[in-house]
This record gives C-alpha cells, structure tokens and sequence, in this order.
C-alpha cells in the first residue's frame, strides 16, 4: 500500500496562504481520486477537496472558492492550495485516495497542522 507523507503546514494569520504537500512513495496514477482531509480539535475527520486524475475537483462548501487541489502524478504528488485563510480552517490536514462516496480507502499519513490566528 503506497505511504503518504504531508507537509507544509504551519502557523498563518487570517488571511494568508499556504500550500500542502503529500508526497506518496510510488505512483499514483491508478489512483482516481484522491483528496485533503481535515481534524479540527475534538472534531471528526472531514474530506474538505478531491481531485480526480482525469482533472476533476471538488471541494466542501466550507473552502469552495479559498482552496484548490491539484496532483502531479509523475511526481507522485498532491498539493493544497489555501488562500484566505480563516481560523475556523485550524485543523491537522491529512492526504488519502479517496472512494466514490468520499470514504478513506489509504493509510494515513502523520498529517500536517495548521493553525489559523485572528
């Protein structure tokens, strides 16, 4: 089973940007959908984008217009762009292949967190 490893993370005030990595360790073109997951605290884990490898997206309705997936499959890669960040987006991001009804179908990696602030 291909691991995942997420990176990027970090503190950001509102309103400011970062871009998650998850780097899998070996290809992921058979791999249709995969997506970002989130854990606020005390909150369950949540799919907040997919992005299929025909180029497909989609996103919660929390981050549609502020986040944007993207993979390179050569590389094995999935990223997460995050603009306008809020503090309500504090959470430990998570990168799995994804099944049709949106359930987990990898391992999970450590995660990624990050922290909003106001």
């Amino acid at each position: 089973q291909v691991q995942l490893v997420e990176s990027g993370g970090g503190l950001v005030q509102a309103g400011g940007s970062l871009r998650l990595s998850c780097v899998a360790s070996g290809s992921i073109c058979r791999f249709n959908r995969m997506g970002w997951y989130r854990e606020a605290p005390g909150r369950q884990r949540d799919l907040v984008a997919v992005g299929s490898r025909g180029g497909n997206t989609n996103y919660a309705d929390s981050v549609k217009g502020r986040f944007t997936i993207s993979r390179e499959n050569a590389k094995g890669s999935l990223y997460l762009q995050m603009n306008s960040l809020k503090p309500e987006d504090t959470a430990v991001y998570y990168c799995n292949t994804v099944s049709d009804n949106g359930a987990p179908t990898g391992s999970w990696g450590q995660g990624t967190p990050v922290t909003v602030s106001s």
